[in-house]
């Protein structure tokens, strides 16, 4: 009889947090802690936990204390478990197994904590989880074992950790097979080596517009050994798209161009999975979609989808690598300005709002009907929409290539630090320059906001959706 499949879920992590754990785990006696998370059930059936804040156990709290043993006073977490529900916030019990040579896995004693704290954290939090994280020092990270726990439900074993902010890295769980990675990508392996070759394997890339731009991200993606897609865009493909969307030909013309592009990855890679929504981002039913995501490529030239994609950084600690492409004519209709935008949202970095980087007033407009549009145009009320901006595959693809740079370099690390949260390129100009933007103070993308991996929420992304 086969066996069914471990169920697995994703461990997210602001970088702040990761090197919160990291430094614990370096310490020589064993530590503890209760770190506050929010669980989200994506779409897909896959599982993702945010890690949201952490508490570590003052050391007056400690009754005994080494490097292979501890006991703590109750009084040093239970306060934590109270914090936990007035966040609503799953309380994971964390503690560390030092040194470099130590294995990250639960001993019978760590089991028969469990057991006994397990109602405990449940009842004191509100929570109907349980979930433990084991965590030892590694040369440049940290190995760890982990689970949750739902009452009297099956357990989940954390398979990754996907940490986030001005690098990427992610981290297997210790107990998580190794994969193999493929000959056919052994020049990306002498380049980035096979950690990152591991990594892009194990991502799901979100793709919102799969026109020029996003069809020119998707094809470097699957080359680049990604296998998993979230493929968003409410639109057929027409003749003057075939000028710019990769794998797109003449008898494609009238179909989805989320089948379009779907078709060519698997074609590129027969194993590839793609999710096909058929809607506008600023869809409720499709932004759920997106949480499964690890990265999301903004290619949309609405205003009031880059609205959304500002808020999913935020709440489920997704980082958006948004793009942007303008070509500008003088009133001759010569071209003057070949403008290109790559913007990376990341915890504690600004949103999309902070950089105003987006038009309120055009996005309020873009969700409007076209009766309402045009009764408030009449009126002057909202800015009039509907115009054909120039596009050319050139600078649709070179914006697109900026945009997995992005997604590369905070991968492997090769670059300057601290690292830019956006690059502007001026082709018309020949110039690239880079700039970095702090949150605005009381705006939800701010670390003090607390929406920071709030997760789910309602409404959801506490906004107010279209009907």
């Amino acid at each position: 009889m086969r066996a069914e499949p471990e169920l697995t879920g994703t461990l997210v992590l602001p970088q702040a947090l990761a090197e919160e754990l990291d430094s614990a785990a370096r310490q020589p006696v064993e530590t503890a802690g209760v770190m506050f998370a929010s669980v989200v059930s994506a779409m897909d059936g896959s599982t993702r936990i945010l890690g949201r804040g952490m508490r570590w156990i003052a050391d007056s709290f400690y009754v005994r204390r080494g490097v292979d043993h501890m006991t703590i006073a109750s009084e040093g977490y239970v306060p934590f478990l109270g914090e936990a529900e007035k966040l609503q916030a799953v309380p994971i019990w964390v503690h560390t197994h030092p040194g470099e040579d130590s294995w990250p896995k639960a001993s019978r004693w760590d089991d028969e904590v469990d057991a006994q704290i397990a109602d405990l954290f449940r009842l004191r939090s509100g929570s109907t989880y349980y979930s433990m994280l084991i965590v030892s020092p590694r040369p440049r990270s940290f190995a760890f074992t982990g689970y949750l726990q739902s009452e009297g439900g099956a357990s989940l074993r954390f398979g990754r950790s996907w940490i986030v902010g001005d690098r990427f890295q992610s981290v297997r769980a210790f107990d998580a097979p190794a994969p193999d990675v493929d000959a056919a990508f052994d020049r990306n392996v002498r380049a980035f080596g096979g950690g990152i070759q591991e990594t892009l394997g194990d991502l799901c890339a979100g793709i919102v517009g799969c026109g020029g731009t996003g069809s020119a991200v998707a094809e470097q993606l699957v080359r680049l050994g990604v296998r998993r897609f979230v493929l968003c865009d409410p639109d057929q493909l027409s003749a003057s798209n075939v000028t710019r969307v990769y794998g797109s030909s003449a008898a494609d013309v009238g179909k989805d161009k989320v089948d379009v592009l779907a078709a060519h990855l698997a074609r590129v890679a027969p194993e590839t999975r793609s999710r096909r929504l058929r809607s506008m981002i600023t869809s409720e039913a499709a932004a759920r979609e997106l949480c499964a995501s690890d990265v999301v490529f903004g290619c949309t030239d609405d205003n009031a989808g880059r609205l959304v994609l500002s808020r999913l950084a935020t709440y489920f600690l997704t980082p958006v690598i948004d793009c942007g492409v303008l070509l500008s004519s003088d009133a001759r209709g010569q071209l003057i300005g070949i403008d290109g935008r790559v913007t990376t949202l990341v915890p504690g970095q600004g949103c999309l709002v902070c950089r105003g980087r987006i038009d309120t007033k055009r996005a309020a407009a873009e969700l409007l009907t076209p009766g309402e549009r045009k009764r408030l145009e009449d009126e002057g009320y909202a800015p009039a929409l509907g115009r054909v901006e120039p596009a050319v595959v050139t600078y649709t693809t070179l914006v697109a290539a900026t945009a997995v740079g992005e997604l590369l370099e905070r991968l492997v690390g090769y670059g300057p630090e601290p690292r830019p949260s956006e690059v502007l390129l001026r082709c018309h100009d020949r110039e690239i320059s880079t700039n970095v933007q702090a949150p605005a103070p009381r705006h939800y993308c701010h670390p003090n906001s607390g929406k920071l991996g709030l997760g789910m929420t309602t409404p959801f992304l506490e906004q107010t959706w279209p009907q």
